[in-house]
């Protein structure tokens, strides 16, 4: 079969009460946008019977691929490998669990003929509870302002892709969520469409408070990626001159102290340079700088 215009990748994990009713909205999406199409279901390692039901749909129609996975890896893996087999010259990635509207689909194809290399969803009525809605504020707010980029969803799985944006980046661990960072560092242009967020129906989130310790240590992976791969000592250079610069400043003031001490100007045995363990520390600090 000729390679399609459209890809739609989909990582999924135990939702097999929500792929029926997924699978029938998308595809219904699909034929509305007159474009030939594939959907690439990754199945993180579903322990349910999501596996079976993804088959399933691949036998219906060879336009549905499915890949699987041995054991759950997680959604960066996920999108490595539904990337690496997607072979449409858009790719569209949403969730499986029903809160992303399919309908949408245009509206990205049509911020992308704009001109845009990639579109990311805004979820800005969200239909979550508070303990998911605060810590991703937060979580957009501290990357909008190590980045620069402003986008007020940096999670929102909904987005958009031109091919050569997902073939020039790179994801691991939870770099899933930063990809608008990594392109916009390769120079790609970025857009953002408000997005409808509906409630969840079936099935457990996949929600963790630990996702974003974990997306906070990659964020200083991204932003060392990003700003100083080709230039780390602006990084470690900066650091070093503030360790060795601390340790030189003690130096020099015991320094002048001892000459001062010697001069009868600084009087008792507690200015002897000797006598001082700050200057073990001094001497290290410089060291280490």
């Amino acid at each position: 079969m000729a390679d399609p215009f459209l890809t739609v990748l989909v990582p999924v994990f135990n939702e097999e009460g929500n792929l029926a009713d997924l699978h029938r909205e998308i595809s219904r999406e699909l034929e509305k946008t007159g474009k030939t199409y594939e959907i690439v279901y990754v199945d993180d390692g579903s322990t349910d019977g999501s596996s079976e039901i993804l088959d399933a749909f691949h036998k219906e129609d060879d336009r549905t691929r499915v890949i699987h996975f041995r054991k759950n890896f997680g959604k960066s893996p996920a999108y490595n490998a539904g990337f690496a087999h997607a072979r449409g010259e858009i790719i569209v990635t949403m969730d499986a669990d029903l809160q992303d509207d399919p309908s949408e689909i245009m509206s990205f194809l049509e911020k992308l003929d704009e001109g845009f290399d990639m579109v990311v969803g805004w979820r800005h009525t969200r239909k979550d509870t508070l303990d998911k809605t605060l810590p991703s504020r937060i979580f957009n707010s501290v990357v909008g302002s190590v980045t620069g980029i402003q986008l007020h969803d940096f999670n929102c799985p909904f987005k958009a892709y031109r091919r050569e944006v997902i073939e020039d980046i790179d994801i691991y661990g939870e770099l899933h969520r930063y990809i608008p960072v990594l392109a916009n560092a390769k120079g790609y242009t970025i857009a953002e469409i408000q997005v409808i967020n509906r409630p969840r129906k079936s099935g457990k989130s996949k929600f963790g408070a630990e996702r974003y310790l974990r997306g906070m240590m990659d964020l200083m992976t991204v932003t060392f990626i990003t700003r100083f791969s080709r230039s780390p000592l602006h990084l470690w250079g900066g650091s070093g001159i503030l360790v060795s610069g601390s340790g030189f400043s003690i130096l020099l003031f015991f320094g002048v102290a001892h000459l001062l001490h010697r001069a009868d100007v600084l009087l008792g045995p507690s200015w002897e340079i000797h006598e001082r363990p700050a200057l073990t520390l001094a001497i290290l600090l410089v060291l280490i700088g």
